[in-house]
């Protein structure tokens, strides 16, 4: 348990036995799972945790109440990680109120069933008090999911932004934030961009002092600088200037082709980060194609079509929203090479983007006329 204020509690709990977060998305440094109370003349309960975790979660709220009850609880997010352990709240507190939107309960009769006898519709805007402090619920559909919402304190200033602001990682780990975050949020919130600026949009018209996400730490002090990752990134614009170069090689030779041309980047002075499509962790390379203004794909051709690790990238991307950057391309064909071609197809359909013109074609192994090919792409990139 964290004291946030003398009034607001930290309840929430860490869990680093999770190996992929949402099936998909590994977390070698755990994740959180955050819920708060609100002490007041009524208490308030904000969201549970996964059902990893519900008895060491029950066991935090119980020592925040010090021997009283929860009149409220409030649900800002319905996916399980934060949902899954209302059944056992509510068996230990039948007469608590779920403070929920119209879309939070239909999705949790989905989940869990008719097992609310207590609850409280809100809608965008409504207050409730708790005596002192005062809640004011605020609406972030498709933030990322459709039932999403926000609640701000108005006494203290605090705003409870769900998943928004949230980063993978446990509460105990020291971890850079932005880093993290950016991974969190370009895959698992990257595609509803326009949302995500409809909810800044109306978080500007707040006085914030402290955001308590559902994910990672309670941010306290320079929050303009979290609000704006979180304007860049949702704006799809790139964050810095530099070339993620991404791979996929049978045997070695387009690998070879993509860490010379890296090499050649780096020497000019250019920031670059290098990702093996098979190996490497895919989200990593997704969240680095987002964070620069430029992306190399490097491919060899399989089948007459390009190679499933070339095209799951691709389809990561394009479900994202990627958009507004600089691609150029590498193929390898012994015979037919067909993947730049096959490459520059998928990225014609995603918005703003502007192609390096000449691609360069391996026919099998690098050679003296690839080097050449490599050094002009280099010198396009670096304009």
């Amino acid at each position: 348990m964290i004291a946030i204020t003398d009034s607001i509690r930290y309840v929430g709990v860490n869990d680093k036995t999770l190996d992929l977060f949402e099936g998909q998305y590994v977390v070698p440094n755990g994740v959180s799972y955050n819920s708060y109370t609100i002490t007041d003349e009524k208490i308030a309960v904000f969201d549970t945790v996964d059902k990893r975790k519900t008895e060491e979660w029950l066991s935090n709220v119980e020592i925040a109440l010090a021997g009283r009850v929860p009149d409220y609880i409030i649900i800002s997010h319905m996916e399980p990680d934060h949902s899954a352990s209302i059944r056992a709240f509510l068996n230990k507190y039948p007469n608590t109120v779920v403070v929920g939107n119209e879309k939070t309960f239909n999705i949790a009769e989905r989940f869990y069933g008719k097992i609310f006898d207590k609850t409280l519709v809100v809608k965008d805007g409504d207050e409730l008090s708790l005596g002192k402090h005062k809640l004011k619920f605020i609406f972030a559909p498709m933030v990322h999911w459709p039932e999403v919402m926000f609640t701000y304190e108005t006494t203290e200033k605090v705003l409870f932004s769900a998943d928004a602001f949230g980063k993978f990682g446990a509460l105990d780990v020291d971890e850079d934030w932005t880093c993290e975050a950016r991974r969190y949020y370009i895959n698992i919130v990257g595609k509803y961009g326009s949302t995500v600026q409809s909810a800044l949009k109306k978080a500007a018209q707040l006085d914030i002092k402290i955001i308590c996400p559902l994910h990672g730490p309670m941010l306290t002090e320079n929050l303009r600088y979290y609000i704006g990752k979180y304007n860049t990134w949702s704006s799809y614009v790139p964050e810095d200037k530099g070339v993620t170069v991404a791979y996929s090689s049978i045997y070695g030779n387009t690998q070879e082709a993509a860490k010379r041309l890296a090499t050649m980047l780096e020497k000019a002075g250019m920031r670059v980060e290098v990702f093996d499509l098979a190996r490497d962790d895919v989200a990593e390379a997704v969240e680095s194609a987002f964070r620069y203004d430029r992306l190399v794909l490097a491919s060899v051709t399989y089948d007459g079509g390009l190679f499933p690790m070339t095209e799951l990238f691709i389809n990561r991307l394009k479900s994202k929203n990627f958009q507004s950057r600089t691609v150029a391309f590498i193929e390898n064909g012994t015979w037919a090479p067909m993947s730049g071609k096959l490459m520059r197809a998928q990225f014609e359909t995603m918005k703003n983007i502007t192609f390096v013109e000449n691609i360069v074609t391996i026919k099998s192994a690098v050679n003296a006329d690839t080097e050449a090919e490599l050094a002009a792409l280099a010198g396009e990139l670096t304009k």
